[in-house]
């Protein structure tokens, strides 16, 4: 899919509503200094074309009892589209899996992992991940703390 043509007032619009999403369109509008009928067919078009892909709210996991995270690396026994197809079902199944991708190299899935505590991870790994998915090779870190969190995509150019 080819990239959008966003000029400095779509990037500051972008910007503000990474930074939250729960601004008024009329807030929006006097931050990125436009009207808000501008702000709106901005904000419509950048929804229409795809750049912004949706709305969410930023949910804390410790808040909600999940206080352990971690990333696994996973290596497939086998490459074949049904494998990869079965793998895929399986991931997108389970709720404890917040991202997974596809990497190059010698592991072949990175998965973002949250759950409760270290036994909802042990029963996860060895009830799901090692004995559902056609699993080769495992190999997990957990989070100590997170330096950085993902507050919103680069958006200078």
């Amino acid at each position: 899919m080819p990239s959008v043509e966003l000029d400095r007032t779509d990037l500051l619009l972008l910007a503000e509503l990474q930074g939250g999403a729960r601004l008024t369109n009329a807030e929006l509008a006097e931050r990125v200094h436009l009207s808000p009928s501008a702000c709106l067919r901005r904000v419509q078009r950048l929804e229409r074309e795809g750049v912004i892909a949706g709305y969410r709210a930023e949910v804390d996991p410790e808040r909600l009892g999940l206080g352990l995270q971690a990333f696994v690396r996973v290596q497939l026994r086998h490459h074949d589209a049904a494998a990869v197809t079965a793998f895929s079902e399986f991931v997108n199944a389970w709720d404890e899996v917040v991202t997974c991708h596809a990497l190059t190299g010698d592991m072949d899935y990175l998965l973002h992992v949250v759950v409760q505590d270290l036994e909802h991870f042990s029963r996860f790994l060895l009830d799901r991940l090692l004995t559902q998915a056609g699993v080769a090779d495992v190999n997990s870190s957990f989070v100590l703390r997170t330096v950085k969190a993902f507050k919103g995509m680069p958006l200078g150019r």
